[in-house]
């Protein structure tokens, strides 16, 4: 009679159901790829098989990959140049496809680009017609009140520096004054 599990056991059971599941996927794509003609290494099965390097050189992995490289080396040199041939011949009916459905999306986003750009201009064209009237008119007005205040500083301006140039004015005479009764209480003294 077996008691709860544990959550250990629990764990360790779903731990080796995994690894279980990844060896399987290993093995069935590493025999995937050598009829397909692919050629087998460790990163090539790894990538495709979605494990981790470390899988693919595990014990019992690792010899099942060996064995189809060396399979793999031992095939017809003919065998393997047609397996290649017909490889570069997909790859560049690939590439011919892959560049056409670029072209198209380029076609599809500029299309979709210039459709948003004039939905844009349009809302802009509606919201700012509006907004724009009310924005001019408050610049208007500030720009009234700044030029109403510009003036009033520039008389107060004008009207400091005529009182500076009177001060002046001012100070110069009594310098002079001061001079000359300096030189008569001088020559008044001396008398």
């Amino acid at each position: 009679m077996s008691g709860p599990r544990k959550p250990a056991d629990v764990l360790a059971e779903s731990r080796r159901r995994d690894s279980r599941t990844k060896r399987q996927r290993v093995l069935a794509t590493v025999d995937q790829m050598l009829a397909q003609g692919e050629p087998v290494t460790f990163a090539a099965v790894a990538r495709t098989a979605g494990v981790s390097n470390w899988l693919v050189y595990a014990d019992g992995v690792r010899e099942h990959i060996e064995q189809a490289r060396a399979q793999q080396a031992s095939r017809p040199a003919h065998e393997r140049l047609t397996r290649a041939t017909t490889s570069s011949a997909s790859i560049r009916t690939d590439l011919e496809l892959a560049r056409a459905e670029i072209q198209a999306l380029r076609e599809e986003r500029d299309h979709l680009k210039g459709i948003v750009q004039r939905g844009l201009g349009h809302q802009l064209e509606q919201v700012a017609s509006k907004d724009l009237i009310t924005r001019v008119d408050e610049l208007t007005t500030h720009n009234h009140d700044l030029t109403a205040r510009l003036d009033q500083v520039q008389a107060e301006n004008n009207d400091l520096q005529r009182r500076l140039r009177e001060a002046e004015d001012d100070v110069a005479a009594a310098r002079s004054n001061l001079r000359r009764m300096i030189r008569s209480g001088v020559h008044a003294g001396t008398t």
